[in-house]
């Protein structure tokens, strides 16, 4: 199972044009393609951050004239078009090897509690920055809820409940079993529940897709999850004077250093806590690293490694 983080396919320091996208996908999946020459099986899943983003900002420039569409539909609609870049760069990179497997994109329901204290009490900043006039004019015209991230600097701030239930994981499983590589649950899925009629109804909330891969690690019965992100490997204190590499725990040690709060809430904190679900249902070890450290970390020699 692997989590490709959003920042991959566009990072923070370029526009993110369409083509920028597709050659950072390009680039993605020259590390993706080591797993390949491996033989293993392989689901990935993807953040989509900057690209639902964009989504949001799209719509607060053109709501006069198009009608606004809910952020579930928005994660709906990235989980298309990121799934739609993975999958036919992954294709031609096959071809590149002469390997005969096909990729396909599910489109990909979560279900979350409506309930969840998260969707009372949003706290997970999304879209675009804006001074405090224009983010409170904002809110009142389109209902959202704000808050002051950096100083002078507000954003909308939505939702983000645990995944409960990642629908069609029987389907997923049987593909990746006969080797197709599925890319699902982009963007930690598109969050849903159960009303009280008992049909689903879509939330207007993001999940974090690292948590949704470590539930998709069990229900395909992955040995292993890759969580890639923009470090090379874990620190304790990231960012601060006493910063310290952390190159391989058990799990125990990293639920020890969680709890101490050694791993900032806001960075690597979710990962760690991703990582811990994983090991506790079956699976054998996650490992925490960049793409261009992911060759060097699957012969061991970079990254963060955490095993029971």
């Amino acid at each position: 199972m692997i989590a490709m983080g959003g920042n991959s396919i566009s990072p923070k320091n370029k526009i993110g044009t369409i083509q920028e996208q597709f050659k950072n996908t390009r680039k993605t999946l020259e590390a993706i393609s080591h797993f390949i020459n491996r033989g293993y099986n392989l689901c990935i899943n993807h953040g989509n951050g900057p690209q639902v983003g964009d989504e949001l900002l799209r719509m607060d420039l053109t709501y006069q004239d198009v009608p606004p569409l809910p952020l579930g539909v928005c994660v709906a609609g990235t989980q298309g078009t990121i799934g739609y870049m993975i999958q036919q760069s992954l294709q031609n990179k096959l071809r590149e090897l002469n390997i005969d497997r096909e990729v396909v994109t599910m489109v990909t329901q979560v279900i979350v509690d409506a309930n969840d204290p998260e969707v009372q009490k949003p706290k997970k900043f999304i879209g675009k920055r804006y001074l405090k006039k224009e983010a409170l004019e904002l809110s009142k015209l389109f209902n959202w809820t704000v808050k002051e991230q950096e100083t002078d600097l507000w954003r909308r701030v939505v939702p983000s409940p645990m995944p409960q239930y990642i629908m069609h994981g029987k389907s997923i499983r049987s593909l990746v079993e006969k080797k197709t590589i599925v890319i699902a649950s982009g963007g930690g899925g598109i969050p849903v529940y159960n009303n009280n009629e008992g049909y689903l109804s879509g939330l207007d909330a993001v999940v974090d897709k690292d948590y949704t891969a470590a539930k998709m690690g069990h229900i395909i019965r992955a040995q292993e999850l890759w969580i890639i992100t923009d470090v090379d490997n874990v620190y304790k204190n990231f960012g601060t004077k006493k910063q310290e590499p952390v190159f391989s725990m058990t799990a125990d040690e990293a639920k020890k250093l969680y709890e101490e709060d050694y791993f900032q809430e806001g960075s690597i904190g979710p990962k760690i806590k991703a990582a811990l679900h994983f090991l506790k249902h079956r699976g054998d070890k996650v490992v925490i690293t960049s793409i261009a450290c992911v060759k060097d970390a699957l012969n061991g020699q970079a990254g963060t490694e955490i095993r029971n």
